[in-house]
């Protein structure tokens, strides 16, 4: 579970970027968080990987309480979340098994983990036949599926998309959208970040909007729904 309560963040320069934010995303959610350039999406992303620390409120991610989270802890906490970036950020030298290889020995997983990890990742992602291929090898959708088999390698218990079709065309954009919805319903929690609205729209679940700092709306709709 992800909650914040009554949540601010003032930079040192004196910006406002969260303004008393209050949300709960429950377990096993699909969730997307919406709105314009600076309204805060990013910011949220780093509270919940403690990448920065609130002015103000309370963060609870998968157990952890944030506030108060010490820095032996936050490996232990970031191990909960798997955090898909738009510009997939692999490693252009190493194949594509290596890439998850690489993020599970980084977690301290055995070879015999890994060896029986990875083939079923891949194969969830519909890349079973790509673990040698170099990234370079590989389609700009085929890139997003590595970054989103290593978010999913260590079994976390979130995924957090950030902007995850930014870079994609529409029919790419479809199919990634469709397997975060399948990964959804393998029990995984999934937080998409993302201004693409006709993907909003197409897909029927819960969207937080965010305008200056704020939730403007939590429910179906995209901008300017009704409440629910």
């Amino acid at each position: 579970m992800i909650r914040l309560k009554d949540v601010e963040l003032e930079y040192p320069n004196g910006a406002q970027a969260i303004r008393g934010i209050t949300m709960t995303i429950e377990d096993g959610e699909f969730v997307f968080m919406v709105g314009p350039s600076g309204s805060g999406k990013s910011t949220i992303i780093k509270l919940l990987t403690a990448e920065i620390e609130p002015t103000a409120g309370r963060i609870m991610v998968n157990g952890f309480s944030m506030n108060n989270i010490s820095q032996r802890q936050i490996p232990l906490m970031r191990r909960t979340i798997g955090v898909i970036f738009q510009d997939f950020r692999l490693i252009e030298k190493k194949s594509v098994y290596d890439n998850l290889s690489f993020a599970m020995r980084a977690v301290g997983a055995s070879p015999k983990e890994i060896k029986n990890r990875i083939p079923y990742v891949l194969e969830l992602v519909g890349l079973d036949n790509k673990g040698r291929r170099l990234p370079s090898e590989l389609s700009g959708g085929e890139q997003q599926r590595v970054a989103i088999a290593r978010a999913l390698v260590n079994n976390p218990a979130t995924i957090i998309a950030d902007e995850p079709t930014g870079n994609l065309d529409p029919a790419r954009s479809l199919e990634i959208m469709m397997l975060l919805e399948r990964i959804n319903a393998l029990g995984t929690t999934v937080v998409v970040v993302t201004h693409e609205k006709d993907l909003v729209d197409r897909f029927s679940k819960r969207v937080i909007a965010l305008e200056q700092g704020k939730i403007v709306n939590d429910g179906h709709a995209y901008y300017g729904g009704p409440q629910q």
